[in-house]
Order: C-alpha cells, then structure tokens, then sequence
C-alpha cells in the first residue's frame, strides 16, 4: 500500500495551511482509451491525473467536474461530520465517550495508524486486542464475546486473516457492535431495505461515496464486481441495486471473465488480480476501483505490484474513507447506545391470565403461569447481560453499575402503596401493589416497576404466610418468593451472629489475657514484620493515639488499644434466626468448659429484626453500607462509651458477607412484569420498607414518563410516616402519590364490628350488607387520609373489593373517602380477574401523579429527640401528649450527650390501633402515650423508642 496515507493522515489532523496544496485525497476516474497493459505511454489513472513521464510535470482532470481540492475534502467531512454529531451527543452526555474495539490478529502498524488517528481526529477512543497471527478461531471468538459483554465499547472491528472470516466468527459479533456490518442481521436488514436499522459495510459505502462523488451517474451503469467474497460482495450488489445499477458478481477464473469485463461499464475489485489474467481485457472508458486491499483483514492482496495495473487502479481512496465511514458507524452506535438508554417505552411480552371462577388457591394460580426466563424479562426492561447475576430461571440479581450508567437518566414517578389501621382480616397492601404494576404495564402500557421486601421464614410458616400478594396479583414463583430467594436473609444472619460472636470472644479473651498477649494477637508479626490494619488505625485516632508504628506504643496506650472493656449487662446485639423459636427467646451462653465460666444471659431473635438488615434497606452504595455497619453500636463499655462493629475490627468481614445481599432480586408478576425484592425490615423496630437502592434502580429503568410502587409495612401512621421521615431522608427521593388501601369488612370492624379470630368463619356483619358499620369504621380511613396530607402527597383510595361487598358499601366508602380531601377513590378487582381488574385505579395513580408533589418531611432532624417524639404522637397518632419512663429519659439524654440527638425517630408500637393499646379501634382520642424505653440503630440511622409493650413484627 502506498506511503502516502500516513501523510494524508497528518494533513486531516491539522486544518489546512495556505501555502502549498494540500495533500490529495483521490477518486476514481476514467481509463484512457489508449490504455495498456504496462506499456511506456502516460495514461490517465484514477486519481484524475496522469502519471507523468520522465521529465513531465502531473496534470489532473475531472471525470464529474470535480477538482483535485475538492476531493481533498471527502474523508475530512465524513470525519468532521461524525465529530459534531458526537460533540453534540456529548453536550447532554459529558460522560459518554464511544469505544471502538478492534480485534487484530498479526502486526499492520499502517492500519493501526490509520483508525487511530481518524478516531482521535472524530474524538473517539479506539482500542486494539493484538492477538498472534496464529490465533485459532476459538480464540477470536473468545475475544469477541468478551468484548460483546464490555458495556464500555460501542464498536467492534475484526483485522483477521481472511480464512478466519468464518460464519461462526462473524455471527458472533453483537449486531449492535457490528460497525463492519458483517453479521447476518446487519446483512438481512440491508438487503430488506432496513439501511437506517443497520450497519453498512464501510468498504461498499467507500466505493459507492466514491463514485457518485466522482460524477459517476450509477443509474443503469453495468457494474461488475470480480472477486469479492462474502459480507462485502452482498453489501456491494445491494448498494448498487439501490441506485438503479445491473450488478453482477463474478470470481477472477470464471471462463466468461473477459467478456463480461468488456461489457462492463464499472468495475469493482473486490480481491487481488491473479498474474494471468491481463489488463487489457478492460475496456478503454471503464471506471475501475479497487477494494482489492483487505480492509477487514489489513493485509495487502498478494497479486500483481501496482505498476502491473498501469496506473488504472489505486486502492488507497477505498481504504481511507472505508475507516472514516466505520467511524461514522461507530458514532452511529454510540448514538443508538445514547438512545436505548433514555427512556423508552418497554418492548414487554406480557404474559397471559386465563381467571378462573371461583378463583382457585394462590399456590395452583402461581404454579399454573410459567414465568419468561429472567434473562428476557432483565433485557426487556433495559438491563444489559453483564448487569445481572441469574439465580437458576426465574430470579436474577440486579449489579449496582447500572446505577452509573443510568445517571444521568430522569427518574420515574415514584409510588407508595400504605393501607389503613391493620386488622386480622387482612388489607392487601401487596396485592395492591401488585395489581397497580399489572394495570399499569401490561394493560396501559406504562413501564412501572413493583417494589417488595423480601419475606422473613417467621411469619411464612406462621398464621400470616407468605407476602407474594395473592389471587390473580402475585409475585412468581410463590414458592421462590416466600423462601430462600436468593439467600439474602441468610447473608443477614451469617453476618449478625459473626458480631455477636466476635462481641462474645473479646469478652473472653479480655478476661483471660494480658495486654501484651492481646496486643500480639491483634497485631500479629507477618514476616517479622508488625503492622496496623486500616480500622485498627482509624480506632488508633479515635481513641486520640498519633501514631502509626505498632512498636512506638507506650504501655498505656497498648492497653487503651487493646482492651475495649464491654460491660456485658450493656450487650444489645443478639443472635438471630430466621425461624420462630420461642424456646430460643432467652438462653443462657457460654456455659462450655473453654468459657472458662464466663456465661451470660442472652437471646435469639429473628432475622430480619437485625439492624443488619435495616442498613441493607436504606444504603445506597457499598462504601456506604460498610460506613454504616462500621457504626453500628454493640455495647457500652465500663464508662459509658459506645462500642461499635469497628471498634471490634469486623466491619470488613461483615461486608464481604454482604457483598451480594446489596444486589436487588429481580422476579415477575403473573403478567410478566418486572418486580424487585429486596430486604425486609420489620415495621415497628424498624422502618418496614423495601431498599433504597431496588427504588432508585427501579426509578432509572422506568424512565420519566414510568411509574415505580413500593409498599410500606402496617398502616399508613407506622409503615408510611417512617417511609417518608426515615426513608426518604436517606434516600432524597421525592413521593408523587399515595395509595391507601382499605377493606369494606375491615372499616366494619374499625367502627364496632365483632372481634375476629383467625381460622373461625367470620360473623354475618363483615358478610351480609351493614352500612352503618361500614360508616362508622370509614373514620379510620378519614384520619390515614389526614396522615398522609400532612406531608404534601396526593392521595388515593384503593378499595380492595371482596365478593361479598355489595354496591352501597362500595359507593359510600369511596365518598367519603373523596368529602375527607383523597384525589380519587377507586374500587379494584385484582384480586379475581389481574391486572385488569385496576386498570381505574391506574388511571387514577397517573393522573394523580400528574400534579405537583408538595412533599415535606413532619420535623426538623435536629429538633430534640423528645420533641421529635411528641410531634409523631400527637400529630399522627392523635395522642394528648407522651409520657417518658426514667429509664426512656436516661437513655434519651446518653443518645443526645453521645452525638445521636439528630437522628430522625422510629416509633416501636403496635400496629393495631393508632394508640398504644391494640384494642382500641378506630380513632381513639385524648390518650397518653407511654414511652418504655429508647435504644438506637445508629448504623441503620435512627433512634427507636418502645411504646408500651410490642413483640409483633411485620
């Protein structure tokens, strides 16, 4: 290949200079008629110049009138052209940068030079996978299906020996990565007429660009293309095609090859000229061009030198504008990439519900819908393969870098479905929420995304059962819903019970040891030499020791850092189990003769009581949540100080327990569409909220224009003022609308119905019509309502309809709903027929969506904690006032002295009544409410105070 690209290369990267002509960039142009094949004359080549003679200055001609200057200007426009497109996508998109990754196998330097310096030029990064001449075809293919994966590269390019274009190489490239336009699809899409949907072989877009810009008029040209193989010789028949061209194609030892070569009114090379075969057999007047040069490959055709061709055919136009067009194609990729990213309405296959009547168990509903493989589902909502981590076929976990890559995505309108006081007969927040998704995806066509925690094996094998909503709204499979999932809960309980133990053998070791013992056992010497972790350095600070040296320590700092001295009676981390063992709820440990006599009392709770898993729901990175583990408080020690999970040097170990629970749970609706489960806080000593990060993922992939529904835990004064006083608080997340959710029979029992036992049939009054009880009962739904206006949200009433509801109590909850200020109320059916059945209730969300959120938090964090806690009784639960026990006040002024006082507050009470005693339905008035005591999740980030007494948990 000529030396002259290189320098046709340096002139592209600086703008042209007066003095001098700039160098020329050629195209093609007519053979002389006194052409031959390699005889003395000068003759007229391709570049529109004649070869000059020994003695004779060039002169040029212009076969379409164009001048040697202005074909200068054909690869610098095509490179010009990408770099504003790509310049402009990069104005909404600061940080995108397309990648073009070219896999070569051999040394071509030019090549190289070549695509790098048009790539820098356009304001590309380029990459180049530099593999043996000898690689084998498994190993090409190994690297394309590496760089298929790579989210970072837009384009991928082959430079290979041509033996090794096999289909299998070739149909291994992600069409949209195929910036060669050698894949099948690109192909198919091509000769179907889909050229603006694919990708065009840069080599036949050259020959064409060439052509027309040289003035050739293609329409009924008779074109022949001798030697091409192929991708390039189907890309070239239907470009020509296209432009009204008699293509035909032909290989160099065809017996009619003379003939249909003087027929021919353009001939394209697509492979070096064999030796044998002679130029004359071209016609004077034929425009010959030249892709002879392996572009894909990088390797020069072996055939006859230039001179052999005299001066007709000149490969070097073909190959320089082919790379500046694969340029083109890639920015063209990087801007499809753009554009999948934004949002977009999802291209889901819903699947079908066939509702049956009467409706048959959850469990034979669940098991009677095949759930889409969780790979589709995960592509379908716009998550790429190495985003997800697939748990067997119908459940994935969702990687955190999609967070990043989503950045600068809008977040959709974001959710909360609450209910009203609970009751034993059961509310349906989860099938509510299921139901809404269901409406809204596969029956509006809206991207919306479910939001659920992850239920605990506690209540699953109790009287409650499992939380995967129920009838023709359910997360499926039940069955991997309700049980292990993906073991998050057991990542849960390895890590707590690590502290604990680690909490326990301090204790121990502390007891029974010297400090130079400890302190050599702490600081052990690794190959003579002794050195300070990470954490031992930040509690070195902590405890004001400057120091950095292990050997530099005096004695007393040796045991200040050595000796944490918890006083036992002040342990408040327990072991747990995810497992309701009542003979478990107090023991005595350490009673073993290694305990050396040092036993305690001490208790299991379960699982997901664990504050471990509060942090799980509300972090947002893993920094973060290894920041927050760190500060989760274990003990005190003999002055009064806290002792963290740092202190004992475990955070590390706690968060490679954790390294996979962070990673929301992906699953599906009976109707296919997307859900996330992820952690499962309870809500009374916790906030009882799915995680931050399932929501702001969610938000990412739904798209602006998307909804995403989560569910709080209780009634909407527990499970809804900590989602928006302590979730959101972490999150910096904005609510758009609230769904109350309410029963015709529990109002019934809320204004006076007979109490209700789980397992008995239920009384007449909550199965026959009784709108008087319904009236009465409709005040408790009147105050959630009020609840939820003290914050600024919208809200909604979903009545979850139940056969034996009869059109009145129907019609009368829903107006008095709206006469106590909610946006709309809406009577909803998925329970029996699916999503289908709230497609009201969706329309109602959307339009309620629609208007301003007016969002605000009920206190200011950094009012005193006993101010906080008031503000919650009186103003949500209705409360007269509160009253402190000493041991609540004592522990309020530790927190406030310790550092803590701006925590926002958790309130630990019962879900059964707005008071503190759980009879009391309704609205109860002019109560006191007692506060027991105050403990702290300062990891999790919150103060919990206990009111009155409460073991249940949900």
């Amino acid at each position: 290949m000529g030396t002259r690209l290189p320098l046709v290369l340096r002139q592209l990267r600086r703008p042209p200079q007066p003095p001098g002509p700039p160098r020329r960039l050629r195209v093609p142009c007519r053979a002389s008629s006194g052409g031959g094949g390699g005889g003395g004359g000068g003759r007229e080549g391709l570049l529109g110049q004649r070869r000059p003679q020994d003695g004779q200055a060039r002169s040029s001609c212009s076969p379409g009138g164009r001048t040697p200057a202005a074909r200068d200007s054909i690869v610098r426009e095509v490179i010009q052209n990408s770099k504003e497109v790509l310049s402009l996508l990069q104005e909404k998109n600061p940080a995108f940068k397309p990648v073009l990754a070219i896999i070569q196998a051999g040394d071509d330097n030019l090549m190289q030079e070549i695509n790098q310096n048009l790539a820098e030029e356009a304001g590309l990064n380029i990459t180049h996978i530099c593999l043996p001449p000898d690689s084998s075809e498994a190993e090409i293919i190994d690297e394309i299906l590496k760089i298929n994966e790579d989210t970072r590269v837009h384009g991928l390019a082959l430079q290979i020996s041509e033996n090794l274009f096999s289909n299998k190489v070739l149909n291994a490239l992600k069409p949209e990565k195929d910036v060669d336009g050698v894949t099948d699809i690109n192909l198919g899409k091509l000769v179907r007429g889909d050229a603006h949907e694919c990708f065009v072989s840069p080599v036949a877009k050259a020959v064409i660009e060439l052509l027309e810009k040289s003035g050739v008029n293609l329409d009924g040209k008779k074109i022949l293309v001798v030697g091409a193989h192929g991708s390039l010789e189907a890309a070239l028949q239907c470009l020509f095609q296209r432009k009204g061209s008699m293509t035909m194609s032909i290989q160099w030892k065809t017996r009619q090859l003379q003939s249909k070569l003087h027929e021919a009114d353009i001939v394209v090379l697509g492979s070096p000229k064999p030796e044998e075969i002679p130029l004359t057999w071209i016609q004077p007047g034929t425009t010959v061009l030249n892709c002879s040069h392996d572009f894909l490959s990088g390797k020069v055709g072996c055939g006859s030198p230039r001179i052999h061709f005299g001066g007709l055919i000149e490969e070097d136009d073909v190959i320089l504008l082919a790379a500046a067009l694969r340029i083109q194609n890639m920015v063209s990729s990087g801007r499809r990439w753009l554009r999948e990213q934004q949002h977009r309405r999802w291209r889901l296959h819903c699947l079908k519900l066939q509702p049956l009547s009467p409706v048959p168990s959850d469990i034979e509903i669940s098991r009677g819908q095949t759930p889409k493989a969780v790979d589709v589902l995960a592509k379908e909502i716009g998550l790429l393969a190495d985003e997800i981590e697939i748990y067997g076929k119908s459940k994935a976990k969702v990687r955190l870098s999609v967070l990043e890559r989503l950045k600068d995505q809008a977040d959709g309108k974001y959710v909360l479905v609450a209910g009203i006081t609970p009751t034993p007969l059961g509310e349906g927040k989860s099938t509510v929420t299921i139901g809404l998704v269901q409406a809204l995806t596969a029956h509006l066509n809206v991207n919306s995304f479910a939001c659920l925690r992850q239920p605990s094996q506690g209540p699953t094998f109790g009287v409650k059962g499992g939380a995967a909503g129920g009838g023709y709204a359910q997360v499926i499979p039940m069955e991997e819903f309700n049980l292990h999932l993906t073991g998050d809960i057991h990542a849960i309980t390895a890590a707590n019970n690590l502290l604990a133990a680690a909490i326990d053998t301090r204790i121990l070791h502390e007891n029974t040891q010297t400090d130079k013992a400890l302190y050599n056992r702490l600081v052990p010497l690794v190959n003579g030499v002794r050195e300070f972790s990470e954490i031992q350095l930040a509690r070195l600070k902590k405890l004001g020791i400057n120091k950095t040296d292990p050997s530099t320590l005096t004695e007393e700092e040796v045991s200040k850092f050595a000796r944490l001295d918890i006083d036992p009676s002040t342990i408040t981390w327990q072991r747990v189990l995810d497992t309701n063992d009542r003979f478990l709820r107090k023991i005595t440990i350490g009673q073993g003769n290694t305990e050396k006599g040092h036993y305690r009392q001490a208790q299991f709770d379960i699982a997901v009581a664990s504050e471990i898993m509060a942090v799980l729901a509300l972090t947002d990175s893993l920094a973060d949540m290894k920041a927050r583990l760190g500060r989760m408080v274990v003990a005190s020690d003999k002055s009064g100080q806290p002792v963290t999970a740092d202190d004992l040097g475990v955070t590390g170990a706690l968060t490679v327990l954790m390294k996979d629970a962070i990673k929301p749970n992906l699953m599906q609706t009976l109707e296919g569409t997307p859900v996330f489960v992820h952690a499962g806080p309870f809500a009374n000593i916790a906030h009882g909220n799915s995680s931050v990060l399932a929501d702001k993922i969610a938000l990412k992939l739904v798209g602006e224009e998307g909804f995403v529904v989560t569910e709080a835990g209780f009634g909407a004064d527990i499970g809804m003022e900590k989602f928006f006083n302590i979730k959101c608080r972490a999150s910096g997340l904005v609510p758009n609308v609230v769904v109350l959710v309410a029963t015709v029979r529990a109002l019934k029992m809320h204004g006076g119905g007979p109490s209700v036992t789980a397992g008995v049939p239920l009384k007449k009054e909550y199965t026959e019509e009784n709108i008087q009880l319904v009236a009465d009962g409709c005040c408790n739904l009147q105050k959630q309502i009020q609840i939820t206006q003290l914050f600024g949200v919208p809200v909604v009433v979903a009545l979850n309809v139940f056969k034996t509801d009869t059109r009145a109590e129907i019609d009368l909850v829903c107006e008095l709903a709206k006469r106590a200020g909610a946006f709309d109320a809406v009577p909803c059916y998925h329970w029996s027929v699916g999503g289908k059945g709230s497609v009201d209730l969706a329309r109602a969300v959307r339009e309620a969506a629609s208007k301003r959120s007016r969002f605000q938090f009920l206190y200011d964090v950094q009012v005193p904690i006993v101010d906080k806690i008031r503000t919650i009784a009186q103003a949500v639960y209705g409360a007269k006032d509160i009253e402190l026990s000493p041991e609540a006040q004592a522990k309020i002024d530790r927190y406030t002295q310790q550092g803590f006082g701006n925590l926002p507050i958790c309130m630990a009470k019962t879900h059964l009544s707005l008071s503190h005693q759980p009879d009391k339905k309704g609205v109860p008035r002019d109560f006191i409410l007692p506060i027991s005591d105050v403990r702290a999740s300062i990891g999790a980030g919150f103060i919990y105070p206990l009111v009155g007494t409460s073991s249940h948990q949900s």
